[in-house]
């Protein structure tokens, strides 16, 4: 495996410059347009404030002290491939509001604080396709390489680092910064055909229940395979 990808990458610290989701808000109201902010978890797809809230108490992201601020998120994006060249996107989700949101993309996941990319890689197979691998035994796997080996392979060589600017769905009115870090991978006992997983609850050792409680969360993913050249 490459250094880059057991080197942590994702340095930003585990502090927490707003007290309360309150304190978020109020912060932000008066440097975001009134009318996207007052659209966060109320307009289908998006997220509301405790959820950004949570991104930035657990390391996940990172605003700057502009206006309107520009937030910050390190993300995993593993490119799942099998044999036959199909490559595994996420369809849609089901979220915690009965919302519906389109993806269309590979498997993606925020970053936490001093994770390597290949930390980063297990975490999010193990937290979003866990529950339909076969191994009943993956989901209670440490996510290291030793625990995974023979589930998930990274493709050698296969690393590709990009950033990317533009606006945030989740959080309308938000400028987004994304550090993507892209890989290859290979993963044992997936389905053949379109598929549905179960979310790992997402905040599930927060200390602060009701918060998490009141976010937004991802209930089921939906997959299918196409053609790696398609996306």
């Amino acid at each position: 495996m490459s250094s880059p990808l057991r080197n942590p990458t994702n340095p930003r610290n585990r502090s927490r410059p707003f007290a309360t989701p309150q304190s978020l808000s109020d912060w932000l109201r008066p440097r975001l347009p009134s009318d996207s902010f007052a659209s966060w978890g109320v307009k289908p797809g998006t997220k509301n404030v405790h959820n950004l809230w949570l991104e930035i108490s657990e390391g996940e992201t990172s605003l700057a002290d502009s206006t309107p601020p520009v937030r910050t998120v390190e993300v995993v994006i593993v490119r799942i491939i099998r044999n036959d060249g199909k490559l595994l996107i996420e369809s849609h989700q089901e979220l915690s509001n009965g919302d519906v949101r389109t993806r269309y993309r590979p498997l993606s996941e925020k970053m936490k604080p001093g994770e390597s990319v290949e930390a980063a890689v297990f975490r999010a197979v193990k937290e979003e396709l866990g529950s339909i691998i076969k191994n009943g035994n993956f989901r209670n796997f440490d996510t290291n390489e030793s625990d995974i080996n023979g589930v998930v392979k990274i493709v050698p060589n296969s690393y590709v680092n990009k950033v990317e600017e533009r606006a945030s769905a989740s959080y309308p009115g938000l400028p987004a910064c994304y550090v993507l870090h892209t890989v290859d991978a290979e993963v044992e006992w997936l389905p053949e055909g379109e598929f549905c997983t179960e979310e790992v609850e997402e905040y599930g050792d927060f200390d602060g229940r009701n918060i998490a409680d009141s976010a937004v969360h991802c209930k089921k993913h939906y997959w299918m395979w196409v053609d790696s050249d398609s996306v």
